[in-house]
């Protein structure tokens, strides 16, 4: 074993010598596996520490080196090395320590003494920069503490002060020299530009940071900060909301980070400051000094941070902690209506953000228990406003019950079932005050949620809402009116059978959506229940057709889909799946349908308008419309409103604009398949196999590296591997692998990205599959993956099959199949010599494979044999007699002299092939041609 390792080092050493570095460095490596000697351990080590400095890997460098010391603390030539990496990886006081030790031992030797030099420089300028970096945070500081300066000077140090606290330096210089307080001071002060400074400053000390963060939180204090979140300024609302979004993070990360020694120490337990921090965002909510986008805020931060990240997480306690501290606070500002005085200020996206929270904390609950306490303090709210004689409390209670029908539906339908609800709901439709009318108006659209309550709405409330319609004078009541008809109308969905209203009914509603949509002179708020019409009435298959027709319209709703009005995200969402009948629809069983025919049961009928060649025809329009640069839009809105239903839409519509291969190219250039990439992380279960599956698409058929530039590549694997699941359809598991192998053939790295991920055992899941196109595409993936040295490993494991899975299948009838597994072959074979002496002992007929290959019909399989037959005989000379002593060498003859140009590499291969039978001794030649054989 020695001398074998002794032989490989040598080898190493020679290629090193010919600036071949990566195969000496495979070299050393394969010497350190079989090497049984400590000290010769210690030299490889060493040896292939220079390799990794010239292939600029300084951590392996490094880590190589420290190897070699640990076995000898005198080897000059690892302590050198090990500096050089140090140096470059920036640990420059270390470096120092062992180019000094290098000179003591050799005083003499230049190298060392220039290392020494360097470094001596390059600490001396860090601790300059480190100097500057002091006095340029106390000159800013000088600047800000002195209020007789020119403002524009105060202001321009406090955008300096931003960019310096984004280095890591600048940062600790801020946070040592008191600059803590001087913050506080600018948060304190009147001016807007300073205020933003301040919050910038600080989101550089806190982000990633967690002691800087937990001393900011009590040194600032969050009374202050939520002070500052309830401005009346949005972009100091937004910055405020941001900074705590980060403290949050950084207190949170932390918490998850293994501490290892003194570190432990000094970092305290931050869920003392989180609570704190939530409790005051609670306490936000109904305060009326709060203006409406800090009210936002806060909502949106609870969103974030409460629920678990994943319901695999046992833990739901802060969810219960909230439910307790602050339910009461969240029904407060659900209930309250902004045309009532005295209620604390709202935005247009207030109600739905409340909506989206309370969903949240509900599904959080893990038990019945739980889940029924939750409803019983929601129906205590609304029953003791319901119950007071005050209409204002009335409505506050009807105006509590429609945000909990958006939210946690189920609660919110126990609520409605309450006593005198559902009465006072549809009276209160009657009433002269316009804000009574809008309030019921709203909760009757939210009640008619489901079938049941649909056909009662349909007998109590129609005729109430079409007088409305026709009658009122106020375009808030009418538009409402309305989409409560277009709710009802539509309460057959897909089914073509199933029409509440009379024949064209809908198509007037729908006419009636598209022009409110369109009048720019109604505020933002009316057109935007003009979309929750059409949301509902495009379930019908003519009023899709209409409506892509009018490109107005689509204009119109593409507009405010990009608009400050984040309520209307999901209403534009559902529109386009119905558009693109993106949407699941489960294809009866033809013999259930005949049954249910005879049975005389309700089978549901698919309108004529919703056949392929319509879906296909309305995409066009949509995508010449600009309905792409709406999606990218709407993925990229911060708030609460963009749930995970909403972005499920998302997902299904790109995923149905990609269907047609010649779409890809548009919706790639307008942004599309970047928009993929958090939908596949954040959405229903659902949502993300659509994006994953729309990614798969775009893979396919479009360069990956331009489709998704720079590190985002790397970003898709996941999404990709996570289809190759059994719950997955079979177009799903097929796109997949096609994607994959896509990626795998442009670089090791996304090999190794895709290795990591754990695909491989997956993918060889799917070469035993029935299917031939997906068996076809698995070997495929295989065969790119095989370019990577961890994946050539497998195959030398002798307790697999997977040598002779590749054998058998280049012996396939499918064409496809053949050319995958045997250019793996052909691959593997050159790579590792020492797999060709184990091809016989796969099967019996292996020779007969591979002389079908090299009489097959396609040129590729030609090759593919050839190639492997060479790289057989190049390994073991008994593999070559075996070949020559059948009909390979005939053929091989024939290959051989073929004059054909476009063949050339296949003459190459069967030549080499005859000329090591000729070496070997096995044929004799003749003018080089075959002349005979040696017996």
């Amino acid at each position: 074993m020695s001398q074998d390792s002794s032989t490989q080092r040598e080898e190493g050493n020679n290629h090193f010598k010919a600036g071949d570095v990566q195969q000496a460095l495979s070299c050393y490596t394969k010497a350190l596996k079989i090497s049984d000697c400590q000290s010769e351990s210690a030299v490889l080590y060493r040896n292939r520490a220079a390799c990794y400095l010239k292939l600029e890997d300084h951590t392996q460098a490094e880590a190589d080196a420290t190897k070699a010391l640990d076995v000898d603390q005198g080897d000059v030539k690892a302590r050198f090395r090990r500096a050089q990496a140090l140096q470059k990886l920036g640990r420059l006081d270390q470096a120092f320590t062992d180019a000094q030790k290098c000179a003591q031992l050799e005083p003499k030797n230049k190298a060392f003494q220039d290392l020494l030099r360097q470094l001596g420089a390059q600490i001396q300028q860090k601790a300059a920069q480190l100097s500057s970096t002091d006095s340029r945070v106390q000159q800013m500081f000088k600047l800000l503490l002195d209020s007789s300066a020119p403002i524009s000077d105060r202001q321009k140090a406090a955008q300096n002060l931003v960019v310096l606290s984004r280095e890591d330096a600048g940062a600790e210089q801020i946070f040592r020299n008191d600059g803590v307080k001087l913050l506080q001071n600018l948060l304190d002060s009147q001016q807007e530009d300073l205020i933003l400074s301040a919050l910038r400053t600080l989101v550089g000390l806190c982000t990633g940071h967690q002691s800087r963060t937990m001393a900011i939180v009590n040194e600032v204090g969050m009374d202050r900060l939520c002070g500052v979140m309830g401005s009346a300024a949005s972009t100091v609302s937004l910055s405020a909301c941001h900074l705590i979004q980060v403290m949050f993070e950084a207190l949170t990360e932390g918490m998850k980070k293994e501490i290892r020694g003194k570190d432990e120490a000094i970092l305290p337990e931050p869920s003392r400051e989180l609570r704190s921090m939530l409790r005051h965002l609670i306490d936000m909510l109904p305060a009326s000094s709060v203006s409406g986008a800090g009210r936002d805020s806060a909502i949106n931060l609870l969103v974030k941070q409460v629920p678990r990240k994943s319901l695999k997480n046992p833990d739901n306690s802060l969810t219960l902690w909230v439910i307790d501290q602050g339910l009461k606070k969240i029904l407060e500002v659900a209930g309250t209506v902004p045309e009532v005085k005295g209620g604390p200020p709202l935005t247009d996206n207030t109600p739905m953000s409340c909506s989206v929270l309370l969903n949240k904390l509900y599904d959080d609950l893990k038990s019945d228990k739980e889940r029924e306490n939750f409803n019983k303090l929601c129906e205590e709210y609304v029953q003791y406003h319901f119950g007071s004689s005050d209409m204002e409390s009335k409505l506050r209670a009807i105006q509590t019950v429609s945000v909990l029908l958006q939210g946690p539906s189920d609660v919110g339908n126990r609520t409605l079932e309450l006593s005198g609800i559902m009465d006072a709901v549809i009276s209160l439709c009657a009433s002269e005050n316009i804000t009574h009318q809008q309030v019921a108006v709203e909760a009757l659209i939210h009640a008619a949620g489901k079938a049941k309550r649909a056909s009662f709405i349909t007998a109590n409330g129609v005729a109430l809402l079409k007088d409305l319609y026709k009658k009122s004078e106020n375009d808030r009541i009418r538009v409402r009116a309305l989409v409560g008809l277009c709710k009802l109308g539509s309460a057959g969905g897909t089914d073509f059978s199933m029409k509440q209203f009379a024949e064209g009914s809908t198509l007037k509603l729908a006419k009636q959506c598209r022009k409110w949509l369109c009048n720019e002179a109604l505020p933002l708020t009316s057109r935007r229940w003009a979309i929750e019409g059409l949301a509902y009435l495009t379930l019908d298959a003519d009023v899709k057709e209409d409506l892509v027709e009018d490109k107005k319209a689509l204009q119109a709703m593409f507009e405010l889909a990009k608009s400050e009005d984040k309520t209307v995200l999901y209403a534009v969402g559902s529109t386009l799946v119905n558009c693109t009948n993106s949407y699941d629809v489960e294809k009866p069983d033809p013999q259930m349908v005949e049954l249910a025919k005879y049975a005389k049961q309700h089978v549901p009928e698919e309108h004529p308008k919703d056949a392929r060649s319509f879906v296909e025809k309305r995409v066009v329009k949509l995508l010449e419309a600009g309905v792409v640069s709406a999606l990218v839009c709407m993925v990229k809105q911060e708030s609460p409103a963009l749930t995970e239903a909403c972005r499920e839409c998302i997902a299904r519509v790109i995923l149905a604009l990609v269907e047609r291969q010649e779409d890809r190219g548009l919706v790639v250039a307008q942004g599309g398949g970047k928009a993929l990439l958090p939908l596949v992380s954040e959405s229903t279960d659902r949502g993300k196999i659509k994006a994953a599956q729309a990614l798969a698409k775009i893979t396919i058929t479009s360069n990956p590296e331009i489709a998704f530039p720079g590190e985002r590549v790397y970003e898709v694997v996941r999404p990709l591997v996570s289809l190759l699941a059994l719950d997955c359809t079979m177009l799903q598991n097929f796109e997949a692998l096609m994607a994959l192998t896509n990626l795998a053939g442009i670089s090791e790295r996304l090999r190794q990205k895709i290795i990591k991920e754990k695909a491989v055992p997956k993918i060889e899941g799917y070469m035993f599959e029935e299917h031939d196109m997906v068996r076809a595409a698995a070997t495929e993936c295989m065969c790119n993956l095989a370019l990577s040295t961890e994946v050539q490993k497998c195959y030398l494991a002798t307790d697999s099959d997977r040598l002779k899975l590749l054998v058998l299948y280049s012996g396939e009838d499918d064409e496809r199949l053949r050319k995958a597994a045997s250019g793996t072959l052909a691959m593997l074979t050159g790579e590792m010599p020492e797999l060709c002496t184990r091809i016989p002992d796969t099967t019996s007929h292996w020779l007969e494979i591979f002389q079908a290959l090299l009489l097959g019909e396609s040129q590729d399989l030609r090759h593919r044999g050839a190639v492997i037959v060479m790289n057989l005989m190049q390994a073991d000379k008994s593999l070559a007699e075996k070949l020559m002593e059948s009909e390979a060498l005939e053929i091989l003859s024939v290959l051989a002299k073929g004059d054909d140009p476009k063949q050339a590499s296949i003459q190459k291969a069967a030549q080499r092939c005859l000329d090591l039978a000729t070496e070997y001794g096995l044929i004799r030649s003749n003018e080089g041609g075959v002349n005979g054989k040696t017996m």
